[in-house]
């Protein structure tokens, strides 16, 4: 377990402030992450690779020459936000463009893209690449849905030696999409890990048991064998990944490869030994040649026993990249020359926005609704946090609860800010959305900053939120998570609830009901889709690889979206007592001053 922390909610940024600390030669702090401590050269493209925290040295103790220029970090388990990504692949910028790398997760898939669109609006030429390296995440004929775990690093490696080679971006994403497709990783595991805070791991192993293909994010392996003796635990790693070659691989004698035997956290490296000498015999014998093999904790998952192979199947070209020389604080291959200064002044990061546009006095005065019903949101999830992050963990990774703190908190504070600077309904409801956005990070987090954002733009500064505008709003939202997601209502996501609460307040509204009674009549629609989701497989995120153990639980984000909409009744029903309170006593003034 995780022992040595101060608040949980912290952990992650405590952890990057003493990396940083710790690391002034390889890596200096930037807003969201990390970049090397030396400028990158005039003309080279940038690699910045990024995701959750929990996995070190995975991300950013590969920064440093020879491999990434910059490091987007998350919170624990949790990709970074969009922001974060663009801060660093702004500061990490050569002048070449940026190549942005990350494991194939949908939250990551999420933030990079957005980050990259943000990058293109601001002059930077910037490119998207999902390492996919797990077998067991998905069959071969859907490898676009495996997750990456190990084999980030040898494709994160090929890439950022092609771009120390000076070669242009498109050449430098070949080179990334070259290597993920010769890339293969399996893992197993002895015990699952714990996060900072919690009392309990986010999965059990039984006694004398193993998980096999387990996920880096505490999600649960897809079986159970007994456990082995390490040369049982290498034939097993060894001959899974030798059942699937890559295409123009027919068969592995005489085949070269970078081996990556990586421990998840808890297994010792004298115990990897152990198991390494078993899987160089059994590749030996099957006729593989290893090139530069690596074995120690290079992925990991906090305090996770297992360990994961990793193949890279080279050719002359690839192995000349695998075999270049890198320095950063947690990996370092073969010698550099002593780097160049440059001289260039790096991209400066954003001043904080503290100007807002010019609202309505009726907008200013909706604002105090808004506020009120972000802070019922937060009030909830804080109180659903914990069963939240337990229902996640039954075929995720157990952090739904603790992201959604995260955001909704922050959310809070954005508007609270925004309204002090005489903000109009939109201005705040945005403003929320995206510092929900930034501070959660992950799938939910994105999704949560785009309904906040798309209520906001609906409602607009200008005129008087009515029920038409806000039933409009949380339209608009549902088609935006849809779009940006990709889910449909079955797939078992916040889709499920999203979908018939629009559609149940638009049709409320329409038939006359006041904003209130609407709100009223969609959160009990929520509540009755949340519940059903418990009958659903997912078919989505990090629970598909484990949809079986997922049925009889309802899906945390479809579980947590009902909450908040029955909160937000909540608010807006004592906000029209208070304003029916407000009437009534200004009607009885009236009274009083006419007599």
């Amino acid at each position: 377990m995780t022992r040595l922390f101060n608040d949980p909610a912290a952990f992650a940024d405590e952890a990057l402030e003493g990396f940083a600390a710790a690391h002034r030669r390889w890596v200096r702090p930037v807003t969201g992450g990390v970049v090397r401590a030396t400028a990158t050269p005039a003309g080279q493209v940038a690699v910045v690779i990024g995701g959750g925290s929990g996995h070190y040295p995975a991300f950013s103790g590969l920064v440093g020459r020879g491999l990434a220029h910059g490091a987007a970090v998350g919170n624990v388990f949790v990709s970074p936000s969009a922001q974060q990504i663009r801060s660093v692949a702004r500061a990490a910028h050569g002048g070449a463009g940026v190549l942005l790398m990350y494991g194939n997760y949908a939250g990551d898939v999420l933030h990079f893209g957005q980050a990259a669109e943000r990058l293109a609006a601001d002059g930077i030429d910037a490119r998207t690449f999902a390492v996919a390296d797990d077998i067991s995440s998905a069959a071969v004929d859907e490898s676009a849905k495996r997750r990456g775990i190990a084999g980030d690093l040898p494709v994160f490696k090929a890439a950022a030696a092609a771009a120390e080679q000076g070669l242009p971006l498109d050449e430098v994403v070949r080179v990334a999409e070259r290597t993920g497709s010769r890339t293969r990783s399996f893992g197993i595991a002895f015990s699952g890990c714990t996060l900072p805070g919690a009392d309990s791991p986010l999965f059990t192993v039984p006694e004398a048991r193993m998980a096999v293909g387990l996920g880096i994010h505490g999600e649960p392996g897809i079986g159970e064998e007994a456990l082995p003796t390490a040369d049982e635990a290498a034939r097993l790693l060894v001959g899974t990944l030798l059942k699937e070659l890559p295409e123009d691989v027919e068969r592995p004698a005489g085949q070269r490869a970078a081996v990556i035997l990586n421990g998840l956290g808890s297994v010792k490296y004298e115990e990897l030994f152990v198991v390494y000498r078993k899987v160089a015999a059994l590749l030996g014998e099957a006729g593989v040649e290893i090139v530069d093999p690596e074995v120690g904790e290079l992925v990991t998952s906090f305090d996770m026993a297992g360990v994961s192979l990793t193949l890279t199947w080279l050719d002359d070209r690839l192995e000349e990249l695998w075999r270049a020389p890198a320095d950063t604080p947690a990996f370092r291959k073969g010698a550099l020359d002593a780097p160049e200064q440059d001289g260039r002044t790096p991209l400066a990061e954003d001043p904080e926005d503290t100007a807002v546009p010019p609202a309505s006095a009726a907008s200013r005065h909706a604002v105090g609704t808004a506020l009120a019903a972000l802070d019922a949101v937060a009030a909830t999830v804080g109180t659903h946090a914990d069963e939240l992050g337990r229902i996640d963990a039954v075929a995720g990774d157990g952090d739904h609860g603790i992201g959604m703190l995260r955001g909704s908190t922050a959310a809070l504070r954005a508007a609270t800010d925004a309204h002090g600077l005489g903000a109009g309904a939109g201005t705040v409801l945005a403003r929320a959305g995206d510092a929900w956005a930034d501070k959660a990070g992950g799938t939910s987090g994105a999704l949560w900053g785009t309904i906040l954002r798309s209520l906001g733009t609906a409602l607009g500064d200008q005129d008087a939120p009515d029920a038409a505008r806000a039933a409009a709003g949380i339209t608009e939202a549902s088609a935006a998570v849809r779009r940006l997601g990709g889910a449909e209502v079955g797939d078992k996501t916040m889709v499920d609830v999203l979908v018939p609460f629009a559609d149940t307040l638009a049709d409320a509204v329409a038939a006359g009901l006041g904003l209130t009674d609407a709100w009223d009549r969609a959160a009990t629609a929520a509540t009755e889709a949340a519940a059903a989701t418990a009958g659903l497989l997912p078919r989505k995120g990090r629970a598909r690889p484990h949809a079986e153990k997922s049925l009889g639980t309802p899906d945390a984000g479809a579980h947590s979206l009902a909450l908040i909409t029955r909160a937000v009744h909540g608010a807006l029903l004592d906000h029209a007592r208070e304003d029916h309170a407000r009437e009534e006593h200004a009607r009885e003034a009236l009274l009083h001053d006419h007599h």
